[in-house]
């Protein structure tokens, strides 16, 4: 059957949901704008038909040079077909600056290393349950060394205008830490029905209620420090209601042993690929699972 890759329009979105939902990545984005429009609007969607059918799709978010690989699904039933390395290829061209959080499937760990990325480290998926522990916090992160300190030490250099929900030194802060700027994608969350923004001194997290949990992410800091400590301000404001916090930590960054001793458990993991890892500051920064 003669496949088809092209750019996603409008029409084909109903399609590319239905994928999405197979794969369950829509769970935690019902009655909302969800991570699939951001991709059209700050990076770029990718589909792959089959027999006039939606049958995949790929997408990315662009920050400066950098993007962000966040989907690359394809139904079973057509998988090891070559319709999967076919959108990558168009969402993603070879030579690009790119990153993704790569599950534990060899195909996918396989086509991303011919695309171009390396493994760095491993991606957890962290809960905490407020409720069943003796309460929610993110304790400090060791003193930095003067090579962790390294760029993120510099005071948030001047840059495009930025919409009031995002403020100016927040989206230098994160183009530094996440690999490029990406202030639209940025305003465009901080705007979503749930969604808050916790500033402490050097540092940021941004918040998101879904049903009875809270994600955190992205977050960073100037030090590990602040990371730690902007994390700890947005899962310190948490509902009372709140059954699970959520955060992804790379397995390099330090706050992650103390974060375990706290009472945090791993209940999942990806693995962080990308083309050129001193791009991302991953000892100083959290990252979004959908949005990186």
């Amino acid at each position: 059957m003669e496949s088809v890759v092209r750019v996603a329009v409008d029409a084909d979105m109903p399609g590319v949901r239905e994928v999405a939902t197979h794969f369950e990545l829509l769970d935690d984005w019902e009655g909302m704008p969800d991570f699939l429009d951001a991709e059209r609007a700050y990076g770029k969607l990718v589909v792959g038909e089959a027999g006039g059918r939606i049958v995949g799709f790929g997408g990315v978010l662009r920050r400066g040079k950098l993007s962000h690989l966040g989907d690359l699904f394809v139904l079973p039933e057509y998988q090891s077909s070559g319709i999967g390395r076919s959108i990558l290829s168009e969402v993603l061209p070879s030579g690009t600056p790119g990153a993704t959080f790569a599950s534990d499937d060899p195909r996918a760990l396989g086509l991303y290393v011919r695309q171009g990325m390396r493994p760095v480290c491993p991606l957890l998926y962290l809960i905490y349950h407020p409720n069943k522990t003796s309460g929610p916090r993110a304790p400090e992160a060791p003193e930095p060394t003067r090579a962790q300190a390294g760029p993120a030490a510099r005071k948030p250099a001047a840059g495009p205008a930025v919409p009031e929900a995002v403020p100016r030194e927040v989206a230098a802060l994160d183009a530094r830490l996440a690999g490029g700027d990406r202030t639209g994608s940025l305003s465009w969350y901080a705007g979503l029905p749930g969604v808050t923004l916790h500033v402490t001194g050097a540092g940021y997290a941004f918040a998101r209620r879904t049903e009875e949990d809270l994600e955190v992410g992205p977050a960073g800091g100037e030090t590990p420090q602040d990371c730690a400590a902007a994390l700890s301000a947005a899962v310190a404001a948490v509902d009372p209601d709140v059954d699970e916090v959520q955060v992804a930590v790379p397995g390099v960054h330090p706050l992650l042993p103390e974060l375990l001793r706290s009472g945090w458990e791993i209940d999942d993991m990806d693995t962080l690929m990308t083309t050129d890892p001193t791009l991302l500051r991953l000892d100083h920064y959290l990252p979004h699972p959908d949005l990186g």
